[in-house]
C-alpha cells in the first residue's frame, strides 16, 4: 500500500476543492485513475456466492447482506450519470445526488478492498469510503469532463486511509504530513533499496522520500513495535501472574502519609481553636469571617460591618495575621509551613 500524489491533473479535484476539504479533513495524497470499471473483484463475488449456497444454519453475515442490497442499484449510463450529476449542481436535488451515491456503491467496495490487508474490517473501510463518495457528489463539478466514479476514487481513498491511520493502533500515529509518508511508504522504499543494493539507512530513506532523518527513525520504531497491553501477564509471584498494571507505582498516598497529614490538621485545628479564645472584638469577626473562612467576605463588607473603612480592616487582618503566624511557630515548630 502506498501513497502518491494525483497522476493527471485533470483527474484530480481543483483548488477550491481541497482548500475547502481541508477544514473537515487531512487529506491525504492517493493516486488518482480513471475507473471505468466498478464492479467488485470476482474473488468477493465467488467467495460470497459459495456462502449463499450453504444451506446449513450459519451466523448473518453483514457483508454478504450489504453486497446484495447494493446490487440491487442499476448502474448509470454516462449520459444518465451527466444529467443527475448537472441537476444537482444547479438544482441542489437530493433525489439525484443519491442516486449518484447509490449507483458508486460498488466502486466503494471494490477499492475498500485493495486496502484489505492493512485493515482486516471491510464493513469499516466501505463505511468510510461511503462518507467519502458523499463527499466526492457534493463537490464533483460536471462540466470539467472528469467521470464522477475517477473524481470520486480520491475522495474514497482518502478517507479509506485517513481511517486506517486514525485505527491502526491503540496509540494514534500519522499526526503529520511526513509521518503519513513514512506510514504508508517506509516499508516499500526500504524494499526498493534493497533491491538496488542500496543500504536503507535512515539517512538514506530520509533523502529519498524528502523528510526529516528522526521522523524515519520514529517511524520505523513504531512500525517494528506491536502494542503492548498493561493486562499481560509478565511474571509469576506468590504463586499467580502479575501484570504490567499491577506493577505501576501508584500516584496515590500510603496510609502512613494519609494518617500523617490526618494528625496534623487535627493539631492545627486545636492551636486555632486556641488561638480563637485570646481574641475580642472586631479580631473575633476578622478570624472567623476572613483567616479561617471557606468562603472569606470581601473588606467593604466587614468594614461596613464595623463602621471604618475598607484600608482600615485590611490593617486589622495584617496585624492578626501575625500574630497567628508567631502563635503557630512557636506552638507547632517546623511540623507545619506557616504560609507568610
Amino acid at each position: 500500500m502506498h501513497a502518491a500524489a494525483p497522476g493527471a491533473a485533470e483527474q484530480e479535484p481543483d483548488a477550491s476543492d481541497t482548500d475547502d476539504a481541508s477544514a473537515d479533513l487531512d487529506v491525504i495524497d492517493v493516486n488518482a485513475e480513471v475507473i471505468d470499471d466498478v464492479n467488485v473483484p470476482a474473488e468477493l463475488n465467488l467467495r460470497h456466492a459459495a456462502r449463499s449456497s450453504d444451506t446449513s444454519l450459519a451466523r448473518l453475515d453483514p457483508f454478504q447482506t450489504y453486497m446484495r442490497e447494493i446490487q440491487q442499484h442499476p448502474l448509470l449510463t454516462p449520459e444518465e450519470e451527466h444529467a443527475l450529476a448537472v441537476r444537482y449542481a444547479q438544482t441542489g436535488d437530493v433525489g439525484a445526488a443519491a442516486r449518484l451515491v447509490t449507483a458508486n456503491l460498488r466502486l466503494v467496495v471494490k477499492l475498500a478492498y485493495e486496502y484489505r490487508r492493512a485493515y482486516r474490517n471491510m464493513m469499516d473501510l466501505i463505511q468510510e469510503g461511503n462518507i467519502g463518495l458523499m463527499q466526492a457528489v457534493k463537490r464533483y463539478d460536471p462540466y470539467r469532463g472528469v467521470k464522477l466514479s475517477s473524481y470520486a476514487a480520491w475522495w474514497i481513498r482518502a478517507y479509506m486511509l485517513r481511517f486506517i491511520l486514525n485505527n491502526w493502533r491503540l496509540v494514534k500515529i500519522g499526526t503529520t504530513q511526513a509521518q503519513r509518508k513514512l506510514f504508508f511508504n517506509l516499508s516499500k522504499e526500504k524494499a526498493r533499496l534493497n533491491a538496488l543494493g542500496i543500504e536503507p539507512s535512515h539517512a538514506e530513506i530520509a533523502h529519498q522520500l524528502k523528510v526529516d532523518e528522526k521522523d524515519v527513525i520514529e517511524m520505523d520504531r513504531r512500525l517494528s513495535r506491536g502494542d503492548a497491553s498493561l493486562d499481560t501477564p509478565i511474571s509469576d509471584t506468590d504463586g499467580r501472574a502479575a501484570t504490567r498494571m499491577e506493577l505501576l507505582t501508584s500516584g496515590a498516598a500510603g496510609p502512613d502519609t494519609l494518617n500523617e497529614e490526618y494528625q496534623i490538621q487535627e493539631l492545627v485545628r486545636e492551636r486555632l481553636e486556641e488561638f480563637r479564645k485570646t481574641l475580642q472584638g472586631k479580631e473575633v469577626a476578622i478570624f472567623e469571617k476572613r483567616l479561617v473562612a471557606e468562603e472569606p467576605v470581601t473588606l467593604q463588607e466587614l468594614g461596613d460591618e464595623f463602621g471604618v473603612s475598607r484600608e482600615r480592616v485590611r490593617q486589622l487582618e495584617a496585624r492578626l495575621a501575625g500574630r497567628l503566624r508567631e502563635y503557630l511557630r512557636e506552638s507547632l515548630g517546623d511540623a507545619v509551613e506557616v504560609q507568610p
